[in-house]
């Protein structure tokens, strides 16, 4: 039996994802856990995907920009909105030499049912115990927060967004990225 305090805990977390999925997105230094340093070595990671050759690795873009998206839920609004938005501005990443890969909690099945649902051409990884979103300060339990992190070529993180809205969010890490870039 879970005590009050867990089961406020429990609600609490439940509560965030939900308002999380629709949009609204909590600090992520209460929250989330310790985002890594900028300018520093991005977490490497692994993860199973729906395209490909199955696997997506960090590792695999060495020489590109990269962009990592959190995300808590396929199919639910916000996470829809947020995928559509970096699906339509797709060409931009790659004038710009930048692969856009989504992350989630979700299993590489729901991914792939919501890539030929939405019409999306970029990876979405299966984070499913939550490793990577906990290596990035992006988990809460039992769904990833939406977060975004850009990466350089050489492996270095070099912007994180916490304050997330999709419907503009990808219009802002463009914004970004010019500006690392320049």
């Amino acid at each position: 039996m879970l005590s009050r305090r867990s089961f406020l805990n429990v609600l609490f977390a439940i509560s965030l994802a939900l308002l999380s999925s629709f949009g609204f997105t909590p600090a992520a230094h209460a929250l989330g856990g310790k985002l890594p340093p900028l300018n520093q070595a991005a977490p490497a990671f692994s993860l199973p995907t729906n395209t490909g050759d199955g696997t997506v690795s960090l590792s695999d873009y060495q020489g590109k920009w990269v962009v990592v998206y959190f995300y808590p839920k396929d199919f639910t609004p916000g996470c829809t909105l947020e995928a559509k938005r970096f699906q339509q501005d797709l060409a931009k990443y790659g004038d710009r030499n930048t692969q856009v890969v989504g992350i989630s909690a979700d299993s590489v099945d729901s991914h792939a049912e919501f890539c030929d649902s939405e019409g999306l051409k970029f990876p979405l990884l299966a984070d499913t115990d939550g490793s990577v979103s906990k290596a990035y300060g992006s988990w809460i339990g039992f769904v990833s927060m939406r977060h975004s992190f850009i990466i350089d070529p050489e492996g270095r993180l070099r912007a994180i967004f916490t304050d997330v809205r999709p419907a503009i969010h990808s219009t802002e890490v463009l914004a970004k990225l010019e500006e690392l870039q320049a």
